[in-house]
């Protein structure tokens, strides 16, 4: 059966086509002139070229995690061998990541990142992939990990013996401030923001050539002799330092969020993603090296989440690694404001959807022409995040919980391209870009065994939590997902039921921008929802 015109995924370069009756006067009686209108404010909206989309990937991937994982990744390794062998695969799987995230842009060339990717793939239940991921936005406080690592690396740097509520009540100093700035002076943000990301790089070239200037403390540690020596290769263990390398490339889909403000968005994506994550991928694999060549196996493990700070001490002497661990903190900052920048506009445009209670006061601008409300809650949220798990637990726990519900929707990316190769002529699948289908079975496989294994339990003394039991993450990142799901069963089901109307998604064009955008509306029951012929399942 052959797709029907919405089934095209190419966004605004197809006809709109409604899916109820009360939709079509909306987007599709328009004339001439006002198409050509829209049309201009659409492009004169596209700003960002190959250089800015790169560095959007750059500034959103680069944090704290090639600063303040490598260690925690050695400890469930056991070896310095399969500690790089585990970044090899993490940087596999972020390279396959990419490729998958590139055919979904390249077919969908409009904001929204894999909210549009799963909505088009998975339709039934109506609407329940949309609250789904809704709760999957909403719940995790992704700025609390690097916010942590900006408080000890701030204490570290100042003398300072961190505890629990010094380390994070400068996080929280770290966090309140970045959504001070971008909720208050955006302007200003974003020019704060772009600084930090020139930093964060001059930070780990200067991790890569410190080994240069102490040769002499390199001759004398033998990280890599008999790099294999002590390996432990446990499931629970693997799978753990699988997370902290991939904590550490979170955000290779980041452009894809922005693909409406991008000019020739295909074209541009096809170059900008994989200039990026190449470039990226070789900085932190040099950066390993550089680790293991400046410090002893004993001393990283020690270290802890302060490797960084003791290359700095062996390479540089103790008045470098003050002050550029206050540098791996800025990095760090940067990172905040990146996150809490995005964030909060998921969290916008959820309610100018109409999906989030009170949906006009998330959707506003007011009073300085950025998401306040958007960002408060992601600061609240965060907040939260930081604050409740006990000493020594609060980084793994933060990052294991970003990194496991992440997992969960890239494993259903990674199918929903699968299913689509399997369904080419029913869903129109023809993208200017393929990823091919044994890079998106990989992808997607990898990432379900990312989901099964951290439930395998930990052997002695392995468990990367000191007071929390090794599953906690899982739970949790389940539990953040499923609260999507009680979501979609009040407001999809039962408030219709009781109220007695249905729910419709009503497609529309922005007049200031030319954009297209959906928001659901109440209709009376009976009135005629157009359904998809060619609407196919999983």
């Amino acid at each position: 059966m052959s797709a029907s015109k919405d089934d095209t995924p190419s966004g605004a370069q197809t006809p709109l086509k409604a899916q109820s009756d009360s939709e079509i006067g909306v987007v599709a009686n328009i004339s001439d002139v006002e198409s050509t209108r829209y049309q201009v404010a659409r492009e004169n909206k596209r700003q960002l070229g190959i250089p800015s989309a790169s560095l959007l990937i750059f500034n959103r991937i680069i944090g704290t995690g090639i600063f303040a994982t490598p260690a925690t990744i050695l400890a469930q390794c056991g070896s310095v061998g399969l500690t790089l062998f585990i970044w090899v695969v993490g940087m596999l799987i972020a390279a396959a990541g990419t490729a998958v995230y590139m055919e979904f842009g390249t077919a969908m060339p409009r904001n929204g990142g894999e909210k549009n990717y799963l909505e088009f793939v998975y339709r039934r239940p109506r609407f329940l992939t949309t609250c789904l991921y809704t709760g999957y936005v909403i719940l995790l406080g992704w700025a609390a990990g690097n916010s942590v690592i900006f408080g000890e690396y701030i204490l570290h740097a100042a003398r300072v013996d961190v505890t629990r509520w010094n380390q994070r009540g400068i996080a929280l100093a770290c966090l309140t401030s970045a959504f001070l700035v971008h909720g208050c002076a955006l302007k200003w943000g974003i020019r704060l923001q772009n600084a930090l990301g020139i930093i964060k790089i001059g930070v780990i070239l200067l991790i890569i050539v410190a080994p240069l200037a102490n040769l002499k403390k390199v001759r004398e540690n033998n990280s890599f002799h008999n790099a294999f020596e002590g390996t432990n290769p446990s499931a629970y263990g693997i799978v753990t330092a699988l997370y902290n390398v991939i904590w550490s490339y979170v955000g290779y889909s980041n452009a894809n969020y922005a693909l409406s403000e991008t000019k020739n968005p295909t074209r541009t994506l096809k170059r900008a993603a994989p200039l990026a994550i190449g470039s990226i991928s070789i900085l932190y694999m040099l950066a390993n090296v550089s680790y293991f060549a400046a410090v002893s196996k004993q001393e990283m493990l020690e270290s802890k989440r302060l490797v960084a700070a003791s290359l700095f001490r062996n390479m540089y002497g103790e008045s470098a690694e003050r002050a550029l661990s206050v540098f791996v903190a800025l990095s760090a900052y940067g990172n905040v404001l990146s996150v809490i920048f995005s964030q909060g506009r998921l969290v916008q445009e959820l309610g100018r959807e109409g999906i989030l209670p009170f949906s006009r006061f998330w959707a506003s601008n007011r009073p300085f022409n950025a998401p306040l409300a958007g960002l408060f809650e992601h600061w609240a949220i965060t907040a939260i995040t930081m604050l409740a798990p006990p000493q020594g637990d609060a980084y793994n726990f933060v990052l294991n919980l970003i990194s496991y519900p992440l997992a969960i929707i890239n494993a259903f990316v990674g199918a929903g391209l699968v299913y689509l190769y399997r369904n080419k002529e029913k869903r129109n699948w023809n993208p200017p870009f393929k990823a091919t289908w044994p890079v998106a079975a990989f992808f997607c496989l990898s990432n379900i065994y990312l989901v099964v294994a951290p439930f395998v339990p930990p052997s002695e003394g392995k468990n990367v939590y000191e007071n929390l039991p090794y599953y906690i993450h899982c739970v949790v990142g389940f539990g953040v997902i499923g609260a999507g799901g009680v979501y979609w069963l009040i407001w999809a089901k039962i408030l219709p039921k009781i109220g007695k109307y249905q729910l419709a998604r009503e497609k529309y064009i922005d007049d200031i921008d030319g954009w297209e955008r959906s928001r659901f509306v109440k209709r009376p029951l009976g009135t005629p929802i157009e359904e998809d012929e060619s609407d196919g399942r999983l």
